[in-house]
């Protein structure tokens, strides 16, 4: 269970920090994409169309139910906030992942994960508008993340 609640919680990080090679590794080699596509490249030129078209992400994993059908198959059911950039807007989201889990070479990978929304709200103001913190002088404003991942940086000065 530990190590399938954590590669919900890797999956965050992967995520918000752009990091696609690390992202993919979390699915199994024959992930399906899409009705006819199947396997990592494919999902990583699915992720990156998808977070190109938005900012900053901030995935936050709670309540993290896991039922196993085997030794080697599980179903899990995630709850998540995500907060979003859309622009110079600011949405709020809660989501449920609906996972099929499979374990390949002694770890838990995805086979696929269902994005299920319960809603979508855009907050009155977007908080990446506020001036630096420069935290620790001050606990309000804008702070460092995500551009001191190295990741964040490749990802946004890579070119199709």
């Amino acid at each position: 269970r530990d190590e399938i609640r954590q590669l919900a919680c890797r999956y965050a990080l992967a995520t918000d920090s752009r990091n696609l090679d690390e992202l993919v590794e979390l699915f199994v080699e024959d992930v399906q994409v899409g009705p006819d596509t199947f396997g990592r490249p494919a999902l990583r030129a699915n992720f990156e169309t998808q977070l190109r078209g938005v900012g900053v992400t901030i995935l936050f994993v709670g309540n993290h139910l896991i039922d196993f059908e085997s030794d080697a198959l599980a179903r899990g059911h995630v709850y998540c906030r995500a907060e979003i950039q859309d622009g110079d807007r600011w949405i709020q989201q809660a989501i449920l992942y609906r996972d099929l889990y499979r374990r390949d070479q002694d770890r838990w990978l995805f086979v696929r994960r269902n994005h299920r929304l319960w809603y979508g709200a855009e907050a009155a103001s977007n908080p990446l508008a506020q001036e630096p913190a420069n935290w620790p002088q001050n606990h309000s404003g804008r702070g460092t993340l995500p551009e001191e991942w190295e990741t964040w940086g490749e990802f946004w000065r890579e070119t199709n």
